[in-house]
């Protein structure tokens, strides 16, 4: 677990997305949103998601910013290296709020659909933004930065991989359990849209959960 994320959890249990945000921008393990670097990745991470690494220039991030495109790289030598910060950063906040919402659980059972939840809501843009990204651009990354981004992913799969096995799920391998999860949680994305009326995360949280965990 990241450094100070368990003893986070522990403490604040029920902080909203923006308690936590601050939270961790308290600790340094985050960058403080509001700061020129902080609106440079979240201007990126939602260029990235909507347009694509590719198709996203540093001069689109730049004007939206509202800064020139060279400033940029007082913060960051390229645009490649924006993407693995906002990645960075984006897994080290999915991690803490899903180990949060897993230490509010109380029973395994309780703990896999927290899980679930988590997934959910940051696959769908709630809470999380930026998270698709982890997946739909990985390759755009060099090899130095996915050794850094796996070590973080190493840790939010590990949370996932404790409660797989407490909840003792059909199949008995907890890796293999976690595979079958991504395929099906990731794939919510292009046919799930969360509505005010019909089927909510909440809802087909609970579905997915009596699939794995009956």
């Amino acid at each position: 677990m990241h450094k100070g994320t368990a003893s986070l959890a522990r403490q604040r249990q029920n902080l909203s997305p923006q308690q936590l945000i601050g939270a961790l921008v308290e600790r340094g393990e985050l960058t403080d949103p509001g700061s020129p670097r902080g609106r440079l990745l979240n201007v990126a991470a939602r260029q990235f998601e909507q347009k694509g690494f590719a198709r996203t220039t540093v001069r689109d991030i730049a004007s939206e910013v509202g800064i020139l495109s060279g400033s940029i790289f007082h913060h960051f030598a390229s645009k490649e290296q924006i993407l693995c910060a906002v990645m960075r950063e984006v897994t080290i906040f999915a991690s803490a709020r899903m180990y949060s919402a897993v230490q509010g659980a109380e029973s395994p059972r309780d703990k896999l659909r927290a899980c679930i939840q988590s997934e959910l809501e940051a696959i769908h843009g709630q809470a999380v933004p930026g998270f698709s990204i982890l997946v739909l651009e990985w390759r755009s990354l060099s090899k130095e930065s996915r050794k850094e981004v796996l070590r973080l992913r190493d840790e939010y799969e590990h949370i996932w991989l404790g409660a797989i096995r407490a909840a003792r799920c059909r199949g008995g391998d907890a890796a293999l359990v976690r595979r079958l999860l991504v395929g099906a949680l990731s794939h919510t994305y292009s046919w799930f849209k969360p509505r005010g009326k019909g089927l909510s995360i909440a809802d087909l949280a609970d579905r997915i959960l009596l699939i794995f965990a009956p």
